[in-house]
């Protein structure tokens, strides 16, 4: 019957999340091999299409675009694929002896991407049977690591990379159940696996230190310039943008790599704590291997990217007292200019009032002129004695009405701008000193 539930596009892939992506049962007596690799979107399109391609033609099924799938790659070989984040995994299981699997080797080895990882294991039954392989594989003494995992299986692994480009780990099952061993070991492997991509952001750490070496030097010298007063502003913040452009451009490279190393040092722990290795007499365990290996790495990067994050905020905050420093100089600069201004003003206003006192001056003596021609055009009718006490009289009326008259114009022309009205009797308003400092620095 067919369910009428209206499901969320996302709903099965979230649910398929949650469940473990299991191996095929594996137990003494078989082989296992594992690449990771890291590829471009466009390798990872090419190395979907040749698994889909040889799984087909082997019998086996997988939908495309799906994130993991299990197959029986030939008679003898099972396989299983999955696509993390940033790698795949895949791996090969087979019988010990079984003469198909070098081939499904040099077939995995073919696919497109570049390994970070590359394991071939053998599961014994015991202990016992464990001394033979290892002789065989020649392990390294000083770098054998050796202890038992999950509920008593053991392991054995130099962690080194053999001339095949392989590296070799020996599992004794000692009796584990098969679901069990094959958990233990799936944990053991992506324990290894998240370990090799955190180390992966320690040589970017490595190789971008410097720069943070050059970058806190730049800004030790900017702090000190930024204290001097003959130093020029534009100098200075041409080199902090330097300085800032740089690190963003840093961070830009670096973040997710230092981001992936803290999220893969965090599962790499959480495996650790589920397989519970237990230390044997005369080994180094799986435990200090990866404490002394891995944890100086990832601290090396935390530190990088806290120091790239210390270093950023410190030129923000430099950046910040450079500014602080060009909005004081320019306001420093604006007020000089308007202490200018207003002495310019107040000379302007002495001239002004000089002028004026010429003005009546000049207009009282043109006036007392024309007086005196007008009396001298109407002399002739009147007796000669009164035309100069006329013109004497005159003259302070005369000064004493031009005095006034320019006067009165005067303080109507300031009531005209006291109104807000323009000296052409327009409605536009006088700009305030607010509005005038605005504009000037604008201009500025």
């Amino acid at each position: 019957m067919r369910s009428m539930l209206c499901e969320h596009p996302a709903r099965r892939e979230i649910v398929g999340e949650m469940h473990l992506r299991r191996w095929p049962l594996v137990g003494p007596g078989m082989r296992l091999v594992q690449i990771v690799r890291l590829a471009t979107p466009d390798e990872e399109a090419e190395e979907q299409s040749a698994l889909f391609a040889r799984v087909a033609v082997d019998r086996g099924s997988c939908e495309a675009g799906r994130r993991h799938f299990s197959a029986i790659l030939s008679e003898q070989v099972r396989l299983t694929w999955e696509r993390h984040s940033e790698a795949s995994t895949l791996s090969l299981f087979a019988d010990e002896g079984a003469g198909e699997l070098e081939a499904a080797v040099e077939w995995a080895e073919g696919l497109p991407g570049e390994a970070v990882r590359a394991t071939k294991i053998w599961i014994v039954a015991d202990e016992h049977e464990a001394a033979g392989v290892i002789a065989q594989l020649a392990f390294d003494p000083l770098q054998l690591v050796s202890c038992t995992i999950g509920d008593g299986a053991r392991i054995w692994s130099d962690f080194r990379i053999r001339d095949d480009g392989y590296g070799c780990l020996v599992v004794a099952a000692n009796g584990l159940a098969q679901g069990d061993l094959t958990r233990a070991v799936q944990r053991l492997q992506e324990l290894g696996n998240y370990r090799n991509l955190a180390l992966l952001g320690l040589p970017v750490a490595r190789e971008a230190w410097p720069r943070l070496d050059q970058a806190e030097s730049d800004l030790r010298n900017l702090g000190d310039e930024l204290a001097r007063t003959d130093v020029r502003d534009d100098e200075l913040l041409e080199r902090l943008c330097r300085v800032s452009l740089g690190l963003a451009a840093l961070a830009a490279a670096t973040g997710y790599r230092m981001s992936a190393t803290a999220a893969y040092a965090q599962l790499v722990e959480e495996r650790l704590a589920q397989l519970r290795p237990e230390p044997i007499a005369g080994y180094p365990s799986l435990f200090d291997f990866t404490q002394r290996r891995l944890l100086p790495a990832v601290r090396t990067c935390s530190t990088f990217a806290a120091r790239e994050r210390e270093l950023t905020r410190r030129t923000a905050h430099m950046t910040s007292l450079l500014r602080t420093r060009i909005e004081t100089r320019i306001e420093n600069q604006n007020a000089r200019m308007l202490g200018a201004l207003n002495r310019s003003a107040k000379m302007q206003l002495r001239l002004q009032h000089l002028v004026e006192g010429l003005s009546v001056v000049a207009i009282s003596y043109y006036s007392v002129s024309l007086l005196r021609l007008f009396l001298a055009e109407i002399g002739a009718g009147a007796p000669g004695r009164l035309a100069h006490p006329i013109k004497a009289a005159a003259v302070p009326i005369v000064i004493g009405l031009v005095f006034f008259g320019l006067r009165f114009l005067r303080r109507r022309a300031l009531r005209e701008a006291e109104d807000g009205l323009g000296p052409a009797g327009t409605s536009r308003p006088w700009p305030s000193l607010t509005e005038s400092t605005v504009s000037m620095r604008s201009f500025l």
